[in-house]
């Protein structure tokens, strides 16, 4: 089902073939567990993961249009009652989600880009033990930015380019007996 689109470049949505193969590289299916889509834009990679079998996602986005886009989306596609939606700075989302009792089994980071301070929340998901053990953290970038080898116990397994985009993944080194 073709979801609307942000009107305006306030936002850098995903494409379609890169998030395609996004869920090639991640895996195709999921057996319950949380995502959280910070930067969510019109929701495409956490509605996606719902779609694919994620028991329930978190969207953050700070924008006023995308966020209402995200909304008629999340509506669109019937997933209300497996959502939950924050129009919130995404550093003030994160503190406030360190203090609840929950584990996310799958991050999606796709921060506006060239602004690297916020892959910092990534490492405080994990300091926190937010992110589960078989967790994935799937951060998409520019080019220009360089991120770590590892968040933690998070190591990178795959990293693509597709364009002046690209996508990392990171996985915990446990999950695979490494």
């Amino acid at each position: 089902m073709p979801l609307k689109a942000i009107a305006g470049n306030t936002t850098r949505p995903t494409t379609d073939k890169v998030k395609e193969s996004i869920f090639n590289m991640i895996g195709p299916f999921f057996d319950g567990g949380t995502a959280l889509d910070l930067f969510a834009g019109s929701g495409g990679l956490g509605i996606e993961s719902l779609s694919r079998g994620a028991e329930r996602a978190i969207f953050i986005e700070k924008d006023a249009k995308a966020f209402q886009v995200l909304q008629e989306n999340i509506k669109k596609c019937r997933y209300e009652e497996h959502t939950e939606l924050f129009r919130i700075d995404a550093k003030r989302a994160v503190k406030a989600l360190l203090k609840r009792d929950i584990t996310f089994s799958l991050v999606f980071l796709d921060p506006p880009y060239h602004q690297k301070e916020y892959y910092d929340l990534v490492q405080l998901l994990v300091d926190n033990e937010k992110i589960q053990q078989n967790g994935i953290i799937l951060c998409e970038h520019a080019k220009e930015i360089t991120l770590p080898q590892s968040f933690g116990e998070f190591v990178l397994k795959r990293q693509e380019t597709y364009g002046g985009t690209i996508i990392s993944v990171y996985r915990c080194t446990e999950e695979e007996g490494e």
